[in-house]
């Protein structure tokens, strides 16, 4: 279950810590005090997506804290996602600033399709427009699956998997339904791509070779054009005749020796130089037509790559698959009866899963209407007749071959209509909860939230509304939003949300009421804001009758 909530700098709120305990823990406050912001945040804790406005102005980050309580159960399913708990406990940790979200558990970094998968299994929280859903195509059928998980989870499995196989089989078939010309015509253009592959003898890790050969290759020729650059200008330098020039005027003055004999070194040194060039430049010859077998070998490989897939591996992928489909075409009317018998025997088999899923559900449809009419004539629907009407898809699929919906009359006399055309907005709500009560006999998740499940609702349905959630927190850890005393009075444990200024700023805070402040919470529920002696007698009578039904 959740033990705690701690956020931190969230629109409102600058520091929340909430203490949750078992059963029903209520949270109540004026209209605007900041109640959704709680469930704002416990959703970002979940795995909702980031909002960066959720962050309070002034503030660089906002952060969430759940930690959870689990049972040896839970924890086995979470090793399954590879996250240990330590313990027996769980801590969430989720910040956002604006430049990114950091998500932790137990100080492990998580992705949010992870933290999302974790979490579905540690709480369910419904919204405040949730009933709404009931309104949606393929809604009431997966409720039922819901309700029917262990008895009919292996059947989905099966006939999902089953759909795929019938798919595929399906489609193999197909791509074999083909006159004579068409498949020559495939057949030649098949062998054609083969040959090709096949000629062009591509080795494993050739590319990479070649390139670096070919860049050897540049760069030796790049290194050939320079020197010979340098032994031309050398060899066009006439040192030779400025040595002899100098020696002639030397022969007239002799302080010209220096400069002579400078001359001198300095032809030596440039006919070293070029008889050590010419040696280099024979041992490193550059072979043109070598780079340029290379070159047209690599363009060659590329152009191959880039036509089957890109890389080598995608390359024999390719040559594995044309192969397989050249053997088929050329075995062509065996292979089309042999895909015939395949899509066949698969159909055979996936209509079986779909009848066998569809005869489990409508067993387990007896069921769920029988506990569905139980909880809704306990919130008010006396008259009630409730069913799952059943039709068939026009065409069966992963999900199998059913459609269903709810079904109901809500006075003497009427036939069953749908339930989309029967229920109001207040119906949907007590509809709902029904279901939720009935889900909860079969979940496993711990925790249930309600945010503000009692909207259009009063007076004695009210009542049954509240008694229905402290029957479902017998078994379940709720929290609950609310906004009537009848409820608020059941509560185990009773949060105040209210909302203050100081020094011009707004602030949003919780805080766990004592049974005295509990009292005056319910009196303002009672009186609508002010608290009266009336309305105080009223609530001490509201908690004294709470307790009194918790004894009974």
């Amino acid at each position: 279950m959740l033990l705690s909530l701690h956020v931190r700098d969230m629109a409102l709120i600058d520091r929340a810590d909430v203490e949750f305990g078992e059963g029903l823990n209520i949270l109540t406050g004026e209209t605007g005090a900041g109640k959704s912001i709680l469930i704002d945040a416990v959703n970002l804790g979940l795995g909702q997506k980031a909002n960066r406005d959720m962050i309070r102005s002034g503030r660089e980050s906002a952060s969430v804290e759940l930690l959870f309580s689990l049972s040896e159960e839970e924890e086995r399913r979470i090793r399954d996602l590879e996250i240990e708990a330590e313990d027996g406990v769980l801590l969430i940790r989720r910040k956002i600033s604006e430049k990114r979200s950091e998500i932790r558990v137990n100080d492990q970094a998580v992705t949010l399709s992870k933290l999302r998968k974790l979490t579905e299994q540690l709480i369910d929280i419904h919204g405040q427009h949730e009933h709404q859903s009931l309104l949606r195509e393929g809604e009431h059928l997966r409720i039922l699956d819901s309700f029917l998980e262990k008895e009919t989870g292996e059947l989905r499995r099966r006939a999902s998997e089953s759909c795929r196989r019938f798919r595929e089989a399906a489609k193999l078939r197909k791509s074999l339904d083909m006159d004579e010309a068409s498949r020559k015509r495939e057949l030649d253009f098949l062998q054609f791509e083969i040959r090709e592959i096949e000629e062009a003898e591509i080795r494993e890790g050739e590319e990479e070779s070649l390139l670096r050969e070919v860049k050897r290759a540049q760069k030796r020729e790049r290194i050939e054009r320079a020197l010979l650059e340098a032994k031309e200008l050398l060899e066009n330098a006439e040192l030779s005749r400025a040595v002899g020039a100098v020696g002639e005027a030397l022969s007239y003055d002799e302080s010209l020796k220096d400069i002579s004999d400078s001359l001198y070194d300095l032809e030596s040194i440039a006919e070293d130089s070029l008889r050590e060039l010419d040696h280099y430049l024979d041992r490193n010859t550059f072979d043109e037509e070598e780079l340029h077998r290379a070159e047209e070998r690599l363009d060659l490989i590329r152009r191959i790559l880039m036509k089957y897939g890109g890389t080598e591996e995608k390359l024999r992928e390719a040559l594995s698959e044309k192969k397989e489909r050249e053997a088929l075409l050329t075995d062509y009317e065996e292979r089309r009866r042999e895909a015939e018998e395949a899509e066949e025997r698969e159909r055979a088999e996936f209509l079986s899963a779909c009848e066998a899923l569809s005869r489990a559900r409508k067993a387990g449809a007896l069921l769920l209407s029988e506990r569905m009419r139980q909880e809704m004539q306990e919130l008010g629907f006396l008259d009630l007749r409730f069913e799952l009407s059943f039709s068939l898809l026009p065409e069966p699929g992963e999900n199998g071959m059913d459609e269903a919906q709810f079904v109901l009359s809500l006075n003497p006399g009427e036939p069953l209509r749908p339930l989309t055309e029967v229920a109001s907005g207040g119906e949907l709500s007590r509809i709902m909860l029904s279901i939720k009560t009935v889900m909860a006999e079969r979940d496993e998740i711990p925790t249930l939230i309600f945010d503000e499940i009692d909207s259009g609702i009063s007076g004695r349905t009210a009542e049954r509304v509240s008694e229905k959630l402290r029957k479902i927190a017998r078994n379940h850890q709720v929290i609950l939003i609310t906004h009537l005393p009848q409820i608020a009075a059941k509560a185990d444990r009773h949060f105040l949300i209210e909302k203050s200024v100081s020094e011009g700023k707004t602030r949003t805070g919780i805080r766990l009421l004592t049974e005295e402040g509990s009292v005056l919470e319910l009196s303002r529920l009672l009186s609508g804001g002010s608290t009266t002696e009336a309305a105080l007698a009223n609530a001490r009578e509201l908690k004294a009758l709470a307790k009194s039904g918790e004894k009974g």
